[in-house]
């Protein structure tokens, strides 16, 4: 599997499809950024967004990193593919037997007005992982503020656990300073009935100003459809 192979796949794909990088993008759950690198050659997609694509678009495995190809070297990228995919295999009935059960897969997204979230979640009985690639600002705020950080929290009984933050930006306003974060939380342990349907975690960005105001969002997670 090579970048170059991986690179004309995608970006013939998406042609296909009539999809821009920024709509494939979030089909996929990641940034547009990210399909960027993956077209350019300068980065491949991990195993479970390959996977994904295969799903979501109906194609093989071998169709992605180029098997197909009449080269000398043909018999042997096959049996790397096969050994790569029979430890792939061993490890997914691995966590699947520790875990006692399969993983699901949601969108998850914010009941606030002012901000538009696209981002994944993916769970089962003892653990949780959140990936969100865009947070979009909707608002009229145009100001630019000297210092902004966000941090994503969970809160229980009045009691606020920061699980993840954003790096602290300076002289941008809230709407390219969000275009630059993404968030990502993994292996997690709560349960997504309690935390997610309950609205306990959400995300807090804090503005301050050039007159030292600190203006404050508070972002909460929900997901699209409910937890099984």
């Amino acid at each position: 599997m090579t970048p170059e192979n991986v690179s004309k796949f995608i970006k013939n794909l998406r042609k296909k499809n009539n999809l821009t990088q920024k709509k494939l993008a979030e089909e996929l759950g990641v940034t547009y950024q990210a399909v960027s690198k993956w077209e350019n050659g300068k980065n491949i997609p991990d195993i479970e967004i390959l996977k994904l694509i295969c799903d979501k678009y109906n194609v093989n495995f071998e169709d992605i990193v180029g098997t197909k190809k009449k080269t000398n070297n043909n018999k042997k990228i096959i049996v790397i593919i096969i050994i790569f995919m029979l430890i792939i295999s061993i490890l997914t009935m691995v966590i699947i037997k520790q875990n006692s059960s399969s993983f699901y897969f949601k969108q998850v997204s914010t009941t606030c007005n002012d901000f538009k979230i696209t981002g994944s979640m993916a769970y089962n009985k003892k653990t949780s992982s959140i990936y969100i690639s865009n947070v979009e600002f909707c608002g009229s705020d145009d100001e630019i503020y000297k210092k902004l950080e966000c941090n994503f929290y969970e809160e229980d009984n009045n009691t606020k656990t920061k699980i993840s933050s954003c790096p602290i930006s300076s002289n941008l306003n809230i709407k390219d300073y969000l275009n630059s974060i993404e968030i990502k939380v993994n292996d997690y342990s709560f349960i997504c009935k309690d935390n997610i349907e309950n609205n306990n975690l959400y995300i807090e960005l804090q503005a301050i100003n050039k007159d030292n105001k600190t203006i404050i969002y508070k972002i909460p997670i929900k997901l699209n459809d409910n937890c099984k």
